[in-house]
């Protein structure tokens, strides 16, 4: 028989720039195997007006075997509902410590690969909506309705990207989850890469968001 208990945990986060300064807040969740302190470099060059927080996911573990380079995850199939409520619940008390000390004008949500599903769910499910939500080179959740978690008129605020040679999209695959996002009133973006973070890509977008 299965059987849970709540106890506490301590997550980590890390952030890039002066929140005193900045006007955006940019939250940003990482994919699979990744660790935030690293994840959050791909954003250094993001001008001033943005405060970047990248919060890292609740699992970590080695990447090969049981030692060397360490990766995290925001969870896995196992107990799925449960890691759901918890990711949710502790990126609502990040957000809250930091707007208990700063004030900004919009917030922006970015999921890349697996931290795509996340920021959905946070997004939907949170107290504060982004302003704009950016999906990387994923997916939106099944267990998700995109047609009634966010308006038309939101929609059009929000952003899919994904790079012409991600490895884990045929081409097919590519056309159709495009399509989709598109469809649903997204802007679409490509580019010339793989299942990445493209720096150009993501600095061209989050200028055109800051004017």
């Amino acid at each position: 028989m299965e059987h849970t208990i709540m106890s506490q945990k301590t997550f980590r986060y890390f952030t890039h720039g002066d929140p005193e300064k900045a006007r955006k807040i940019i939250f940003v969740l990482h994919g699979y195997g990744q660790l935030a302190e690293y994840f959050i470099r791909k954003f250094q060059g993001v001008n001033s007006d943005y405060f970047i927080v990248a919060p890292e996911g609740m699992h970590r573990f080695y990447l090969k075997g049981s030692s060397g380079r360490v990766g995290a995850s925001w969870m896995t199939k196992v107990a799925r509902e449960q890691d759901i409520r918890d990711n949710i619940q502790w990126l609502e008390k990040l957000e809250n410590e930091i707007y208990s000390n700063y004030n900004f004008d919009k917030k922006i949500i970015l999921g890349f690969s697996q931290g795509v599903a996340t920021a959905a769910r946070w997004n939907k499910f949170g107290k504060k909506k982004a302003d704009h939500l950016i999906l990387w080179a994923s997916v939106y959740p099944e267990d998700l309705d995109l047609n009634t978690d966010l308006s038309n008129k939101s929609n059009a605020k929000n952003h899919f990207i994904l790079g012409s040679q991600d490895e884990y999209f045929t081409l097919d695959q590519q056309k159709q989850i495009l399509d989709f996002y598109s469809i649903k009133g997204f802007n679409t973006h490509t580019f010339n890469g793989k299942h990445t973070i493209d720096e150009d890509t993501l600095f061209r977008l989050l200028e055109k968001i800051n004017s």
